[in-house]
């Protein structure tokens, strides 16, 4: 039988493992960061009038710039993230790892770097290298917050193309502070002209503000936002990014012709009809977040400061055993490698009820020694 490792693959994709998280058919499943509201009805209702609508002109190709739907979404991120954007400001892909992988094609590739905090979002890495985009791993202190002095000298060191920086950061939920940001930025620009991408995928979810006004005078500063987590449409699969126009213009240069499908724009289009309605779950779960860090705490849980709508907690000796037996009273959360922690979704109130009667038991689990390190899955 033929094994990967058989074909001409890229040397630098050898040995890897596709990313993905366990998809398992348990009663209680808080391991990928889904909102678990179902949609409403009369938002389920829309999308059927907006897809029928739709389906009778599939004839014929989707609108390639998408521009209504960019209109509407500058419309939302005008009114949540109080700083004013227009269509040209944005641009909108399938997901936000598409939006990343564009980004990664224009302003990477062969022979050029991208620098991101780990532990972070593991597909930033991963799609640098499906990029050619050589990765570099910058620090974080040991609370998992960016060491601001030890970012700059890493920034100036390996003078990277494209610096990512993720608020709220998964896995670990901690916002970075704008003056972080800034700082950040101005280090890029002085080590050489490079892209600053802050991954706002759980800005929803924060305590604080989105760091959208940051764009204004900063030609190099990419702000990527999603549709899966506050809006609950992971199945939709759209991303999309607010930046200077001339970024915009950049990434269509590497843009598939006609990628978004009339069906996936139709289906955005109905669900920012509906955003304070979705935004209403978003408080829900703000609130059953918070519940989560305040009872782990009260366990006797060590438990990152979280602005998403999941949290970090440990400290395990083992944390993939603590993951099995949490696993094996029927709640599924996420073991992500970074050693001694596991991460939990928001779920419901029964969900966060199970979860948190299971781990519970799982308290002779804590430990001083954490497992090793193995590559993130985010």
């Amino acid at each position: 039988m033929t094994r990967i490792d058989d074909l001409p693959v890229r040397d630098e994709l050898r040995g890897k493992s596709p990313y993905g998280a366990p998809q398992l058919d348990v009663p209680v499943r808080l391991n990928t960061n889904e909102n678990p509201y179902p949609l409403p009805e009369p938002l389920v209702e829309r999308i059927a009038e907006r897809v029928r609508e739709a389906a009778r002109d599939l004839n014929r190709y989707p609108d390639r710039d998408a521009v209504q739907l960019r209109t509407e979404l500058a419309a939302y991120l005008t009114k949540t993230g109080k700083h004013p954007l227009g269509t040209e400001n944005v641009w909108a892909a399938n997901g936000s790892n598409e939006v990343i992988q564009q980004l990664l094609q224009t302003f990477g590739g062969p022979g050029r770097t991208a620098l991101g905090f780990e532990p972070s979002y593991s597909m930033h890495a991963l799609i640098a290298r499906g990029t050619g985009t050589g990765w570099i791993s910058g620090p974080r202190g040991a609370d998992f917050t960016i060491d601001l002095a030890a970012a700059e000298r890493a920034i100036a060191e390996h003078r990277p193309d494209v610096v990512f920086i993720t608020t709220p950061n998964n896995p670990t939920g901690n916002a970075v502070p704008p003056e972080t940001v800034l700082a950040l930025y101005e280090a890029a620009q002085a080590a050489k002209p490079s892209m600053v991408v802050v991954d706002e995928a759980y800005v929803e979810f924060s305590h604080g503000d989105s760091l959208l006004p940051l764009l204004a005078g900063r030609p190099h500063l990419v702000v990527s936002r999603t549709m899966s987590k506050a809006f609950g449409a992971a199945g939709l699969r759209l991303g999309y990014l607010a930046a200077d126009p001339a970024v915009v213009d950049a990434v269509q240069l590497v843009r598939l012709p006609y990628h978004l499908s009339a069906i996936t724009q139709a289906t955005a289009l109905a669900a920012l009809e509906h955003t304070d309605t979705l935004l209403g779950y978003v408080e829900q779960l703000k609130a059953e977040r918070d519940r989560l860090v305040a009872e782990l705490r009260a366990i006797g849980f060590e438990v990152t400061e979280s602005d998403a709508n999941f949290v970090q907690f440990g400290r395990f000796a083992d944390a993939h055993e603590a993951w099995q037996k949490i696993l094996e009273r029927g709640v599924l959360v996420r073991d992500n490698g970074v050693p001694g922690w596991l991460r939990v979704s928001a779920g419901t109130p029964a969900e966060n009820d199970a979860f948190l009667d299971a781990v519970r038991d799982v308290q002779s689990f804590v430990g001083d020694t954490p497992t090793p390190p193995k590559e993130l899955e985010a």
